[in-house]
Order: structure tokens, then C-alpha cells, then sequence
């Protein structure tokens, strides 16, 4: 999997950019199990890049539902 700029993941709705997270995770669980196994991954830096890749994600969905909640109109009190 191709790692997703930030520019590529604002454009994209909320559902596909959950399941390019879920596919980073899984990725990154096989690379990190195979270190753990004592092998070494075939590219090692893939490991930060998906790490930053999914950082990256989760903070653009923390700023969409900042976002809506923050357009919500207030309630009044009674």
C-alpha cells in the first residue's frame, strides 16, 4: 500500500480514510511482528513512514469532528 498525503486524505470521505487507516494497522502489525520474530523487514524506514502516515490520518478526522462540533448552533438555555 502507497503511503496517502495529507493533501490526498483531506479529499477523501470519513469512510475511506477509516479503512486506509485499518489497512496501515494491519501493515504495520505484519512489519512489526517480523522484527519481533527476529527477521528483518525489507524496508525498514517503512515502518516510520507508516506510523507518520497514521498519525496524520487520525489527526485530520480529530480536526473534521472538531470542526462539526464546533459548527453546531449553540442551545439556549431556559
Amino acid at each position: 500500500m502507497s503511503i496517502i498525503r495529507a493533501k490526498e486524505m483531506r479529499s477523501m470521505e470519513e469512510r475511506e480514510l477509516r479503512k486506509r487507516v485499518d489497512e496501515l494497522r494491519l501493515e504495520l502489525t505484519k512489519s512489526q511482528a517480523q522484527v519481533a520474530i527476529g527477521g528483518a523487514p525489507p524496508n525498514p524506514g517503512r515502518i516510520g513512514e507508516i506510523k507518520r502516515t497514521i498519525a496524520r490520518a487520525l489527526t485530520i478526522r480529530r480536526e473534521r469532528a472538531s470542526k462539526s462540533q464546533s459548527q453546531k448552533p449553540a442551545k439556549r438555555g431556559a
